[in-house]
């Protein structure tokens, strides 16, 4: 998707969007709006517990690849 189409369905500026995608520091409330059009959460948890919950996610993008996969088979 384009940027600026990427920009207006998240309602944001195209300056903006390529800025946050650049890594350049953007407004909490503008990057907020960014995941939320984009359809992406994001889930704050201890330091110690991030490995866990990346290995978990991970297993379970597997399983639902596999699982998707096997549903095109058929």
């Amino acid at each position: 998707m384009p940027i600026d189409q990427a920009a207006n369905h998240c309602g944001v500026s195209v300056g903006m969007l390529s800025k946050l995608e650049n890594g350049k520091g953007v407004n909490l409330e503008h990057a907020l709006r960014v995941m939320e059009g984009l359809g992406l959460t994001m889930l704050v948890v201890p330091r110690a517990h991030a490995a866990l919950l990346e290995q978990a996610a991970a297993h379970a993008a597997k399983n639902a690849a596999r699982e998707q996969k096997v549903q095109l088979e058929e």
